[in-house]
């Protein structure tokens, strides 16, 4: 068994136009980095398929699926690029690439919860956490973890499952989806006060989140891990783990304010890796979110995937 690595030449064709950070460059600077390393040797690599409404319908209300799904039709058919928000546009490759992205994550927890794999990363765009039930936000249409955790649930089975989200923007779409849902349980650290000005009013048991203010380094995040982070799933006991493998918390990156470095990254990971190996025989999912500035990305990348292959 090995680490999968899910990915799509469709996810480059979503373009939210020029200077855009969420760009797909962005997938492009992982793939040279992990090649550059020779990381992508000791990965199994797998192509991202379409998800079906029915994935789609476990996080999302069927409606807006339909409705964006529609919509992004247009576009196919026009050549248009719009605005679905302030925040995230949508092209004629958008459609195909937002399918393909929760398509990974679908296919991916099945191959590790089947055991063709150990655990597997998903290198897709748009990413997914700010997405909401019924509203895309902040670059995101749909929920591709929320979607991943309900289909280990609701179709494979599994009893409890944890989301782990250290991206520096808080996951409120991800919060919306499973707040109060307690086969879930989801922890995370994000940069506050910062978009999307989410995450510390939230009461639900099963929400462990955690504001920290901008300039926070790794050693207060790891401080936050320990502490916050760890009992919480050593008592839940999951059976799964997913990963919002958000980047952007890097020092280097400009989009957020917050200190992390590559050994940061490393270090959480095999955090999670080791309750993962405890309670759920490995199995963990990984998604990316955010991560911006392309060189940062592609080293904080590859330092998790190095932990999660346990090179």
């Amino acid at each position: 068994m090995s680490t999968g690595y899910f990915t799509h030449p469709d996810c480059l064709a979503h373009d939210m136009g020029p200077g855009h950070p969420e760009c797909p460059q962005r997938l492009l600077a992982i793939a040279d980095h992990l090649r550059a390393q020779g990381l992508d040797a000791l990965m199994s690599q797998h192509e991202a398929p379409l998800a079906k409404v029915s994935d789609l319908s476990l996080a999302h209300e069927s409606n807006y699926v339909a409705t964006l799904d529609d919509f992004l039709h247009q576009l196919e058919s026009t050549g248009d690029t719009r605005a679905l928000d302030p925040d995230t546009m949508a092209s004629p490759g958008t459609r195909s690439a937002a399918w393909r992205a929760a398509g990974a994550a679908v296919a991916a927890t099945d191959a590790v919860i089947d055991g063709q794999l150990d655990n597997a990363f998903c290198a897709v765009r748009p990413p997914g956490h700010h997405a909401t039930r019924r509203q895309t936000m902040g670059f995101c249409l749909f929920n591709n973890v929320a979607v991943a955790a309900r289909h280990a649930l609701d179709v494979r089975g599994l009893k409890r499952v944890a989301i782990v989200d250290f991206d520096v923007h808080h996951g409120n779409g991800t919060q919306d989806i499973l707040a109060n849902d307690d086969r879930v349980l989801m922890v995370s650290f994000y940069q506050h006060p910062f978009y999307p000005y989410s995450g510390e009013d939230c009461h639900a048991a099963n929400m462990v989140n955690v504001p920290v203010p901008a300039r926070s380094n790794g050693k207060v995040i790891r401080e936050i891990v320990e502490t916050y982070w760890m009992h919480r799933l050593e008592f839940f006991k999951p059976e799964m783990i997913f990963i919002s493998a958000g980047f952007d918390a890097h020092r280097e990156d400009d989009l957020g304010g917050l200190g992390l470095v590559e050994a940061d990254y490393a270090w959480i990971t095999r955090k999670i890796m080791d309750v993962a190996k405890r309670f759920a025989k490995g199995r963990i999912v990984s998604c990316l979110e955010g991560g911006y500035n392309l060189d940062a990305l592609g080293r904080s990348v590859a330092a998790h995937l190095r932990v999660l292959i346990d090179e």
